[in-house]
């Protein structure tokens, strides 16, 4: 039974220019729901777009899984006044209808979570369901435009405990049988399953207020989800950590980049005590390459823009929770890992964003003992779990 997500993407955006690839709590907006998708019960996730620079970002930034992939869409078909289900056609016929289940994952839904896309699809396989729907029950009461009350009784207005609600759909995930499909053309047909989801999932990323909403709450949402254990694993990000931030260049392209050989000895003295050290930089660098084999660090991940998703397999791989890892960051890319993590530590000099949201706000500056400083922290903060 082949179960296949389906997120469409267009280049193009009137509300919000650039919506799909600009950054959401650091990481583009279509990634939420694709880290999602990856991490859910599907098969195998599409990207469907005309944008060129999101099929070259997906098929550089997803190696590690096999599940992603991306798909050159018509641009006749990426306008704004093209139905979803015209691309859902053009999409199934592409892959010669080749699934057995199709999921739409609408990428201006990013609070979507994996338990969403696993439930949707669970309306199908395990109760009969032909397709299914998210929704949210909200306890609003609604009205005509003639001013007539439509779910409730104005001389009986129930209390919020009492009131069952309206079921609204949310826009988030739509599945479908393939023979549903095919026979209706519509996303969804046939009988029809509904999952609840959280009402703060009720907003779409349409506007800027939107957008300034849904950000705030996906960072309260991480926050909420996170636990504090003893720390095994240590990530840090390179520039603007390891690094003051600064590169010199010469003609032929990267020349130097400083490091603090104290952070190199506290690294040391916490892997002897136990704790793993990865570290993960957006950079191609061949310098720092170099100095983390100097540094005895075999886990290094270079070119990484989606380093959120990437923790998430890393944890998977380690069989650990976000909560035994402590991470450094110093920019935006880093912020979503930092809102995770057990522990988040940034360097003095960090950006006034990353700031806010850290657990803790180092005193020393980047290059100039950040990491020994964040390294000791550790090792005390790791006490109170020996025997």
């Amino acid at each position: 039974m082949k179960k296949i997500g389906f997120i469409p993407l267009r280049k193009n955006s009137k509300g919000i220019p650039n919506k799909n690839k600009r950054k959401m709590v650091g990481r583009p907006l279509f990634t939420w729901v694709l880290k999602a998708a990856i991490f859910s019960d599907l098969d195998e996730v599409f990207i469907f777009t005309d944008d060129k620079e999101i099929i070259a970002f997906v098929e550089s930034q997803y190696k590690w899984t096999n599940k992603v992939k991306a798909l050159l869409r018509n641009t006749e078909n990426a306008s704004d006044t093209a139905s979803t289900e015209s691309v859902l056609v053009e999409f199934s016929e592409q892959l010669n209808n080749n699934f057995d289940k199709l999921c739409l994952l609408q990428a201006t839904s990013p609070l979507t979570t994996s338990q969403d896309i696993n439930k949707t699809l669970s309306k199908i396989e395990k109760d009969g369901y032909d397709s299914s729907l998210t929704v949210v029950n909200t306890h609003r009461f609604t009205w005509s435009s003639e001013g007539k009350p439509i779910n409730y009784d104005v001389f009986k207005r129930p209390r919020r405990q009492d009131f069952e609600g309206l079921l609204i759909e949310n826009g988030a995930v739509y599945c479908t049988t393939k023979e549903t499909f095919l026979t209706s053309k519509n996303r969804v047909s046939g009988n029809i399953g509904i999952v609840e989801m959280p009402e703060e999932s009720l907003y779409e990323i349409d506007s800027e207020t939107d957008w300034t909403i849904v950000e705030a709450l996906l960072i309260n949402r991480l926050k909420q989800q996170k636990e504090s254990a003893k720390v095994s694993h240590l990530i840090l990000d390179v520039d603007g950590v390891f690094t003051d931030g600064t590169i010199t260049y010469t003609k032929e392209g990267e020349h130097t980049k400083s490091f603090d050989m104290r952070d190199g000895m506290g690294l040391e003295i916490l892997r002897e005590l136990g704790v793993e050290v990865l570290v993960m930089t957006s950079e191609q660098s061949e310098l720092v390459a170099q100095r983390m084999q100097k540094l005895k660090i075999n886990e290094v991940y270079l070119g990484v823009k989606d380093k959120y998703a990437l923790v998430k397999k890393i944890i998977l791989d380690n069989n650990i929770k976000l909560g035994n890892i402590a991470y450094v960051g110093d920019d935006v890319n880093d912020l979503a890992n930092m809102c995770s993590v057990g522990w988040s530590l940034t360097p003095n000099n960090a950006t006034t964003v990353v700031k806010e949201h850290a657990d803790v706000v180092l005193t020393m500056n980047s290059g100039s003992g950040a990491i020994r400083e964040a390294c000791e922290f550790i090792l005390n903060y790791n006490k109170r779990f020996f025997k």
